[in-house]
């Protein structure tokens, strides 16, 4: 049987792991999940502001890039609709989306408005349509390449329409290198190990993503995250079981060398 002090200390514990999120609320910031990345970004991303994800290997990293970013969509929608603008060429370089791999990643399909676009300067548009609109979670616009029409200024006006909105978009660049922009944050992914599950099935997503720039003057740094799809929530990885080692691109992995007893 609990005694009143006791019952009082359990529900004190229990609020307070939902004091950081209500600070980072009242701070117009969205909390990632991972405690690292939170602590670092005083709270998390920032609310109704535009974010840049580059590929840090090119296309190779497209997926992660992509995944990075529905994850910082994801947890700035919460339950609200999300639009993801894609440029073709896009789509022809990295496949299109597909709605189980969404679903199982944590993002209902019915949630999502797919606005597929021939040219960056449509994509740009798009972007600015679903800015404007606070019906809206968040919008995703993956482009490819080095978009001349997503200047300084084209970047202005969508990071105001999302200040005015309430709408938080990030722009998922591939193929492409860092430039002068609005964005609050800018950041650079590549996919990261993770530990396997039981019967060893594939683990969970896993991303390392370093910080490039961040408009509040936080110092830019590493993290590896996980993305847990039934929290729909980034965490901080579990070690792996044992040192992975990188494996030598373009040429096949030497066999184990035959080992003899010796005496």
């Amino acid at each position: 049987m609990q005694t009143p002090g006791s019952s009082l200390l359990a529900l004190k514990s229990a609020l307070a792991r939902y004091e950081p999120a209500v600070r980072a609320a009242e701070a117009g910031l969205v909390p990632l999940g991972s405690a690292g990345l939170d602590e670092a970004l005083g709270g998390g991303i920032g609310r109704a502001c535009l974010h840049e994800v580059f590929a840090s290997m090119g296309a190779g990293d497209a997926a992660a890039a992509a995944g990075f970013g529905l994850g910082l969509a994801l947890r700035a929608a919460e339950h609200r609709p999300l639009v993801w603008v894609r440029q073709d060429f896009v789509e022809v370089e990295t496949g299109g989306l597909h709605g189980a791999g969404l679903a199982a990643f944590g993002l209902d399909p019915d949630r999502l408005v797919v606005v597929q676009v021939a040219g960056i300067p449509d994509a740009l548009r798009a972007a600015a349509e679903a800015a404007r609109c606070p019906a809206v979670g968040a919008a995703l616009v993956e482009l490819w390449g080095e978009a001349k029409a997503l200047d300084l200024t084209a970047s202005r006006r969508l990071a105001l329409a999302a200040e005015k909105s309430g709408v938080t978009l990030v722009v998922i660049r591939l193929g492409a290198a860092p430039a002068p922009s609005a964005a609050m944050s800018r950041w650079s992914v590549t996919a990261a190990a993770s530990a396997h599950l039981e019967a060893n099935a594939p683990g969970k997503p896993a991303f390392s993503v370093s910080l490039l720039r961040h408009r509040a003057g936080i110092p830019g740094q590493t993290w590896h995250v996980e993305w847990d799809c039934d929290r729909v929530s980034f965490n901080d990885p579990s070690p792996l079981p044992r040192t992975v080692a990188s494996l030598p691109a373009g040429r096949a992995v030497a066999a184990e060398p035959a080992w003899r007893r010796a005496g």
